[in-house]
């Protein structure tokens, strides 16, 4: 009864200690975090709550006339905004099918990279050349390459008979989009390679091994073993180009400028508030731009579950 009793007693103690612990770590944790999350609310959750409150005003841009709480006005004048739904139509016709070639070209490239060759080296440098250049000094070369009169791209294609004669691939409206995406598919490819070469580099390479000696054939390994364990690097590759194309403005900006049939969401936004000083209707369409990207991630989020194993 003696050794039964001591135990009985000295488990509490062992437990409270524990708990006693526990709260410091999780204090020293919190006052850790505290710096870093006074910057977030700084930089992002402030800006965020100024302009959905904006959103709700009449403010204008250097207005003689005071702001007013105009309510829901700019969400519904926004729903029957033609110029806005094609403004969407177009963001997001060029983030799906960017997004779609980038990942299946940018796999294809880290699956070969990831490989053992000789020269491995200078080819992981030499792709990363595209992503390195600005985007718009990239977009600015592209313009002048695809330009009907002096571009390289109808100078080579009418000498090696591939075209009948030149091609205005921007003014066109049947070109302008699929050209500003095959630039876009251009430069970013290497980072969506860089992000999902990073995915297979952590990947054990015993598992291949140990399928080598089952008898899987490599096409049998890429779908058991390196897709699902390249979920997490998928995911984040996803959401980070699907942010950047639903935010897409300098690529457009640098091609077209303001022109309306190819206006994004972010070059309406950015001619709302600058152009005409419609501050309170341009922060509604922001607010609006934020709730779609939100959808996406989400969506994301939902298809592509990581479970912890």
């Amino acid at each position: 009864m003696t050794a039964i009793d001591s135990s009985t007693v000295r488990a509490p103690r062992r437990r409270r200690r524990r708990s006693v612990l526990q709260r410091r770590q999780t204090r020293l944790a919190w006052l850790m975090l505290v710096p870093a999350l006074l910057v977030v609310a700084l930089v992002a959750i402030f800006p965020l709550a100024r302009t959905i409150y904006q959103s709700f005003t009449n403010q204008q841009f250097l207005a003689l006339e005071p702001t007013k709480w105009i309510g829901f006005k700019n969400y519904r004048d926004l729903w029957q905004d033609s110029q806005f739904r094609h403004s969407i139509w177009v963001t997001i016709k060029f983030t799906l099918i960017t997004v779609v070639f980038e990942f299946a070209l940018g796999l294809a490239i880290a699956l070969v990279v990831n490989s053992k060759f000789k020269g491995r080296g200078l080819m992981r440098a030499v792709m990363l050349v595209p992503w390195a250049i600005p985007t718009v000094v990239a977009a600015q070369m592209w313009k002048w390459m695809l330009d009907d009169t002096f571009g390289v791209v109808n100078d080579f294609g009418t000498r090696v008979h591939i075209l009948s004669h030149s091609h205005a691939w921007i003014a066109d409206p049947g070109t302008a989009l699929a050209s500003v995406i095959a630039v876009d598919v251009w430069k970013t490819t290497p980072f969506v390679a860089l992000l999902l070469l990073a995915g297979l580099q952590v990947i054990p390479k015993d598992l291949y091994e140990a399928a080598n000696v089952d008898g899987a054939s490599k096409l049998q390994q890429f779908w058991k073993i390196t897709l699902p364990l390249l979920r997490p690097a998928i995911l984040v590759t996803l959401i980070f180009r699907t942010l950047d194309a639903l935010r897409v403005f300098d690529v457009f900006y640098v091609f077209f400028g303001n022109r309306p049939d190819t206006q994004t969401m972010a070059i309406y936004d950015q001619s709302t508030i600058v152009g005409d000083g419609h501050v309170g209707y341009g922060a509604a369409i922001s607010v609006v731009i934020f709730l779609i990207i939100s959808l996406f991630v989400i969506i994301y989020v939902t298809l592509t579950r990581v479970k912890d194993e």
